[in-house]
């Protein structure tokens, strides 16, 4: 994908899945209920592109993932290092998920960012999203 002089952006490949996993329980706010092996195997057996990290000197460093489903682009786990925090990996990141949405003629991305997660919502604001107040998001677990 991209590659800065010490930041090198990439998708991720099913050998990448325990190392992300890993990842997430440090720089990630909170889980979800397909943050899981078999969940995010899934996701890069579906969509190949769709789970992008940046790795510096070899050692993940961020993680985006860049859903698709032919009509939305959709933002998740968008997770820094804390020690690789304000030296551009999330900006980066947003970039390469933004290149993969408009090739594939998206028109506008979004994400879900937890309300209690303000470093977050700092950063999402600092890219150029804008918080959409009218919209709550409704869920419910499905059971296999």
């Amino acid at each position: 994908m991209t590659a800065m002089p010490d930041l090198v952006i990439r998708t991720a490949t099913a050998d990448d899945v325990d190392t992300v996993l890993a990842f997430w329980r440090v720089a990630a706010e909170g889980t979800s209920i397909s943050d899981d092996r078999d969940g995010v195997e899934r996701l890069v057996a579906r969509d190949p592109d769709a789970l992008i990290l940046a790795e510096r000197d070899g050692t993940l460093a961020g993680t985006v993932i860049a859903g698709f489903d032919g009509w939305r682009c959709h933002l998740y786990r968008l997770a820094v290092h804390p020690d690789q925090r304000r030296r551009g990996v999330g900006a980066a990141l947003l970039a390469a998920a933004e290149e993969r949405f408009t090739a594939l003629g998206g028109r506008r991305g979004d994400a879900m960012v937890l309300d209690r997660n303000a470093l977050a919502q700092h950063a999402w604001r600092a890219a150029g999203y804008v918080r959409e107040a009218h919209w709550s998001r409704w869920v419910k677990r499905l059971t296999v």
